[in-house]
C-alpha cells in the first residue's frame, strides 16, 4: 500500500515496474478523483492516466477501466512497461 496525497493505493498490476519515489512528484491532485491510475514508461518518460470503475457516474469511454487494454494498445508505446494503481 502506498500513500499519495492522502489516499491509499495498491499496485494491482506491474508491481515490478512501480517505483514510488519516481511517481510521487508526478502524482498531482488531478489524479485524486480517479479510481485507478495507470502508469506507463514510453520513450524514457513516465506517463500517468486516470481511470474510473465502470459503475462510476463520471466514467467515459476513454477512462473506463474495462477498456484499459484498448488504451494500452492504442496509446502506449509497444512493449512499454506499465503498472496499475487502485485507490483503496
Amino acid at each position: 500500500m502506498y500513500n499519495l496525497l492522502g489516499n491509499t493505493y495498491k499496485v494491482t498490476k506491474g508491481k515490478e515496474n512501480f517505483d514510488y519515489e519516481e511517481i510521487k512528484p508526478l502524482f498531482t491532485d488531478y489524479f485524486q478523483d480517479y479510481d485507478y491510475v495507470l502508469g506507463d514508461y514510453s520513450y524514457g518518460k513516465i506517463r500517468l492516466k486516470g481511470f474510473y470503475d465502470s459503475d462510476n457516474k463520471k466514467v467515459r469511454n476513454i477512462n473506463n477501466i474495462k477498456d484499459i487494454d484498448i488504451y494500452i494498445k492504442e496509446y502506449c508505446a509497444p512493449g512499454s512497461k506499465t503498472f496499475l494503481l487502485k485507490k483503496e
